[in-house]
């Protein structure tokens, strides 16, 4: 893959990442919720299901499912009620947080779990990946050629919420946060509801 070419992927991985949503919601809550850890054991559980979406794409079964409606009906059918699972679950939570700032509200294996899921719930994914990162994609590029663009958009996604997490959870951001997981819980929950509306009304 030419140079030039691998930076525009990087550049479009980037912004795909970077652009505000439950991933990032995601990582907030879990680096909240445990600290530093269960934040970046999100945010890397992300990753991976990024990578799957990456990799089927690279294999050409990412348009497949874009073109089933039933099957791309239910992903996204799925994946906007577990968005809305996770938000009444941060909204409830709210007042728990608030009353113990220092709880340790979830774990590595939640965080590993929930990370995973709300990349494979996101039908944005799928369209992201069959409209932008097809268009790197051709028949006779070799298995390197397509594994770089799987590591690539793994890479990223991983690189940019580790640091998310590890910043939110510095010794003068998280005690702050924590003061007011509160309000960082209702805003979370109201953020993921809304998403998960959005997918369903869109």
């Amino acid at each position: 893959m030419p140079l030039s070419l691998w930076l525009s992927l990087v550049a479009i991985c980037a912004v795909g990442a970077m652009s505000p949503g439950p991933s990032l919601a995601l990582v907030l809550r879990h680096t909240l919720g445990g600290g530093r850890l269960p934040g970046v054991v999100a945010a890397l559980s992300h990753a991976l299901g990024v990578g799957l979406y990456a990799l089927l794409t690279v294999w050409g079964l990412g348009a497949l499912i874009a073109r089933q409606p039933l099957l791309f009906q239910f992903i996204t059918w799925a994946g906007a009620a577990y968005l809305a699972w996770l938000g009444i679950k941060a909204l409830r939570a709210g007042r728990a947080a608030a009353l113990e700032p220092n709880a340790v509200l979830t774990t590595g294996p939640q965080a590993a779990r929930e990370g995973m899921l709300v990349a494979l719930g996101n039908p944005k994914l799928i369209l992201f990946f069959v409209a932008l990162l097809s268009q790197f994609v051709s028949p006779e590029m070799s298995v390197a050629a397509k594994a770089l663009i799987v590591l690539t958009a793994m890479i990223i996604d991983g690189g940019w919420y580790v640091i998310v997490a590890v910043a939110l959870s510095h010794s003068r951001v998280l005690p702050w946060l924590q003061a007011r997981a509160h309000w960082v819980n209702r805003i979370t929950g109201v953020l993921l509801i809304a998403i998960a509306l959005r997918v369903v009304v869109g």
